[in-house]
């Protein structure tokens, strides 16, 4: 099953058992998914969807530092609760010791020698990596690796 018909089957789950909470969050990720379907004129494939989902869980972390710094806790664990429901979607993340061990990789494969290497680096990690780790742990790997 396509990533695509599980989240179209989760949302009939969630108004079969009236989740309004998890049915919203799944009405947002499709309707961004639809955006961009319409948007480039295309069929969004799993990585797509992923890419989407990775997005979504990034715009709930800024809002949920914005709301804790604001003093809106209620908002903040909406944003959670959205979240969780996102993460749901995405591949298992790899971990900090195997994002370390792919960028090293990486930056062996493309022979980079310091800092101003660093978008040549980031343009190879992201195809290689995208969906499977946190992107802001994969810039501070890469950083590392060009400084040392």
């Amino acid at each position: 099953m396509s990533l695509k018909d599980q989240i179209t089957e989760d949302m009939k789950t969630a108004m079969r058992a009236k989740d309004s909470e998890r049915l919203g969050t799944i009405r947002l990720l499709q309707a961004a998914m639809k955006q961009k379907e319409v948007d480039e004129r295309v069929t969004l494939d799993d990585v797509a969807i992923v890419a989407i989902v990775d997005k979504l869980i990034k715009q709930r972390k800024d809002s949920i530092a914005a709301f804790e710094g604001a003093g809106r806790q209620d908002l903040a664990d909406k944003e959670k609760a959205e979240m969780a429901v996102l993460q749901a979607y995405l591949p298992a993340r790899m971990s900090e010791a195997e994002v370390i061990a792919a960028v090293q990789a990486i930056v062996a494969e493309v022979g980079a020698k310091g800092p101003g290497d660093m978008g040549k680096v980031m343009g190879v990690v992201k195809t290689r990596l995208a969906g499977k780790a946190d992107m802001g742990q994969v810039s501070a790997a890469v950083k590392a690796a060009l400084a040392g």
